[in-house]
């Protein structure tokens, strides 16, 4: 998958850690969705994949987590960062080759959510952060709707505007290149916080800044099964993509996270350990 490195996880394991605080028929359905203090009711499209089938990640129960399902990728929202704790989506070969032109930037907050615990917009004005993307919209624009949904602030992080415009685009990149290559991959991806530390804040909400991001690649295929982490610190460091590189089970480590729960055991012992994205 490109360069060779093995940057360590157990470098970022003093300093990383979460924060506490397919069907293609398009079809309109209700979901529920219900933490016991808030119940969302909203009309919504049938996801296109069934994530659940791989396994969504595993998280701590003490981290707020509201699952909300779109039609091109699924999200665990937390009401504290008012941002999610992760999105995963499937990127399948047929649909990077159907993207379509086109410059989108139409961001607009989840309406879903209740005000109190969602960002705006002036959150994220003047605040020297992009509105950084964790579904990419270039992922999903074979579908107009699911890409429009990749806009909702939900789906969005503060990012470093040199890391979002740079390194963090150029694995967005790489995976399309890997969908291609390798017919189906799911990926994950979401914020990291500092440990014990007081964060950066953005907007009349107070929206934390996450110190880094992470994002795990898993191409499934039983012939050829591939694994690969990433860890991004929230910088403006300009590096290539393989400095970041960690296995899948490193990023676990430091972020807390099981992820795809639901994988064979014998293709997990396959890919998990893989730090090397040449392999």
């Amino acid at each position: 998958m490109g360069y060779r490195v093995k940057y360590l996880a157990i470098l970022f394991l003093v300093s990383f850690q979460s924060c506490s605080m397919c069907s293609s028929k398009k079809v309109d359905t209700y979901v529920v969705v219900d933490d016991s203090e808030y119940v969302i009711e909203r009309r919504h499209r049938e996801p296109w994949s069934n994530l659940s089938i791989i396994g969504f990640p595993v998280i701590s129960d003490t981290i707020p987590s509201l699952l909300l399902e779109r039609y091109s990728y699924s999200v665990s929202y937390n009401k504290y960062t008012r941002q999610p704790n992760w999105v995963m989506w499937q990127l399948v070969g047929e649909h990077v080759m159907k993207r379509k032109d086109g410059v989108w930037n139409e961001y607009r907050e989840d309406t879903e959510l209740p005000s109190e615990i969602r960002s705006t917009l002036d959150d994220y004005t003047s605040s020297g952060y992009d509105r950084g993307h964790m579904c990419p919209g270039g992922d999903c624009n074979w579908d107009d709707e699911g890409r429009d949904e990749t806009f909702l602030l939900s789906n969005i992080c503060p990012q470093n505007p040199n890391l979002n415009r740079g390194d963090w685009k150029e694995i967005e990149m790489a995976c399309r290149k890997w969908a291609k290559q390798y017919e189906n991959i799911y990926i994950v991806c979401g914020p990291i916080f500092f440990k014990s530390q007081e964060h950066d804040k953005i907007g009349p909400h107070q929206v934390p800044v996450p110190e880094a991001f992470f994002k795990v690649v898993l191409c499934p295929k039983p012939s050829n099964p591939k694994g690969i982490g990433f860890i991004c610190r929230n910088t403006d460091g300009n590096r290539k993509k393989d400095f970041y590189v960690n296995s899948i089970r490193q990023v676990e480590r430091v972020t807390g996270y099981k992820f795809f729960p639901n994988l064979e055991d014998s293709i997990k012992s396959l890919v998990y350990d893989m730090d090397d994205i040449n392999e």
